[in-house]
C-alpha cells in the first residue's frame, strides 16, 4: 500500500536568482546529478525519474517544477526562488509516495535532501556557472552493513571530523585529495577541493550500499575513466578494509 510524503527544504543562497535558476535547471551535474529539462512549460525531463517527466512550471528566475508518474506513483518537485537583500532565497518541496518502509524511506529522503541542497549552496558559492563532470560509484550489497566506517578509514580520515577541518584524503591508487570538510554527519561526508565537490554517502544507515558521487570542475576530465577509478577504489576498499591509522586534520577554516 502506498503512502504519500512531502519533504521541504528552505534557505538562503549566496547567488542571484538567475544563478540559482541556472544551477537548478541547467547545471545539475555540479551539485546533484545529470538531469536534462526541456526549457519550457510542458517540456520533457530526463534523468530525474526512471520513466522521464514533464516540466510543470517554467517562470525563469522565479519558479520551476516537474512531475512524473501517476497519482499512485507520483514524483513531484517544486522550486520557488525569491530575491533577497544578499543573494536569494529558495523554497523547495518534494512530493511523492513510498510503497513500503515509509519511516525508513522518509528519513533517508529528508537527510539526502539536506545534503543535496547544502551541495547546491556550495556550488553557487564557489563554482557558480561552471559545468561539471559527474562521477559516481556504488558499493556492493554487503556494504549495507557498516560500509561507511570502512570507507572513512580507507580515505585516511580521523575518527571524527567537523565542517571547516582541512583534510587530505588518501584513497589507495588515486591521487590524494586536499580539501576542506564542508559537510559532516554520521551518514554523509562532503569535502570541497579547489576544483571539485567530493561526496560520500553512508547509505548503510538505512541498510543500503554506500556510494560516492563527485562533481569535478577541472577542464578535460575523462568522466568514464574517473568513474571507473572510483568504482575500483570503492570495491577494493570494501573488500579489504583499510587499517585504521587515521590522518590528523591539518587545520580549520573560519
Amino acid at each position: 500500500m502506498t503512502r504519500k510524503f512531502e519533504v521541504r527544504w528552505e534557505g538562503g543562497l549566496a547567488a542571484s536568482p538567475s544563478q540559482a535558476w541556472d544551477a537548478i535547471t541547467a547545471r545539475t551535474a555540479g551539485w546533484l546529478w545529470k538531469i536534462e529539462y526541456e526549457p519550457r512549460l510542458g517540456g520533457t525531463e530526463r534523468g530525474l525519474s526512471d520513466s522521464g517527466g514533464t516540466v510543470t512550471a517554467w517562470e525563469p528566475h522565479r519558479r520551476f517544477g516537474t512531475r512524473a508518474g501517476t497519482d499512485d506513483e507520483v514524483n513531484e518537485l517544486d522550486y520557488r526562488i525569491e530575491p533577497g537583500l544578499v543573494g536569494c532565497h529558495l523554497r523547495f518541496v518534494h512530493r511523492g509516495v513510498f510503497a513500503e518502509d515509509y519511516a525508513r524511506n522518509l528519513d533517508a529522503c529528508r537527510q539526502h535532501t539536506a545534503f543535496y541542497y547544502h551541495s547546491l549552496g556550495e556550488y553557487l558559492r564557489h563554482f557558480a556557472g561552471r559545468d561539471a563532470a559527474y562521477v559516481s560509484a556504488d558499493g556492493p550489497e554487503p556494504s549495507g552493513r557498516d560500509g561507511f566506517a570502512t570507507v572513512r578509514r580507507a580515505l585516511g580520515l580521523p575518527s571524527e571530523v567537523s565542517a571547516g577541518d582541512r583534510v587530505t584524503l588518501t584513497p589507495a591508487g588515486l591521487p590524494p585529495v586536499e580539501g576542506v570538510v564542508d559537510y559532516a554527519t554520521p551518514v554523509f561526508l562532503g569535502v570541497r577541493g579547489a576544483d571539485a565537490l567530493y561526496r560520500f554517502y553512508g547509505r548503510d544507515a538505512w541498510g543500503w550500499p554506500v556510494g560516492v558521487a563527485h562533481h569535478l570542475f577541472a577542464d578535460g576530465v575523462d568522466e568514464a575513466a574517473e568513474s571507473a577509478a572510483w568504482q575500483g577504489w570503492l570495491t577494493a576498499a570494501l573488500s579489504t578494509p583499510a587499517p585504521s591509522s587515521p590522518a590528523v586534520p591539518t587545520g580549520a577554516v573560519a
